[in-house]
């Protein structure tokens, strides 16, 4: 990321976009269930809460290694390629996505919500294009061989064995 980053951006990316988005998806998809009269994911109030809770821990613990991975004063100036980012591009958001989302799913026990949480992954994936439009800018060729052995949000199998 540039100098044309002001301090806000530099520090959050596309995050607060992010959020916005699927806040914005949550609220439509919480509309839509009460014109949908489905079976419950799994009828459980105990699982459910459960199911979230450990989602909550999950999703703790990676955006914790990711901050800690990425320190502030590195963010938008250093290709950080060890740690969580050893992984995935985009740690702190794959948290979210593969932890707290299907969490809250199962916390919810609708099965438009699973639906909704397997929405989030192409409008992530749309969110965070600009963002790595401009780490490609600005790291050239280092980023493009960081990006082809990373996944964005999943691991890919082969750097995971390496």
């Amino acid at each position: 990321m540039t100098d044309r980053l002001g301090a806000y951006q530099r520090i959050f990316g596309t995050g607060p976009r992010g959020l916005a988005l699927s806040l914005a998806t949550l609220a439509a998809t919480w509309a839509v269930t009460h014109f949908i009269n489905a079976a419950p994911i799994h009828g459980y109030d105990g699982f459910g809460l459960g199911a979230l809770l450990v989602s909550i821990a999950v999703t703790a613990a990676g955006v914790a290694w990711s901050l800690k991975s990425l320190p502030l004063s590195s963010r938008g100036r250093e290709l950080i390629t060890s740690g969580a980012f050893r992984h995935v591009r985009h740690p702190l958001y794959a948290s979210f996505l593969l932890s707290f989302d299907f969490g809250l799913a199962l916390y919810l026990d609708h099965w438009i919500y699973m639906l909704w949480a397997l929405a989030q992954f192409p409008l992530w994936h749309a969110n965070v294009a600009g963002e790595e439009r401009l780490m490609h800018e600005t790291f050239g060729k280092a980023y493009v061989v960081y990006a082809a052995r990373t996944g964005r949000f999943v691991p890919k199998w082969r750097a995971s064995r390496a």
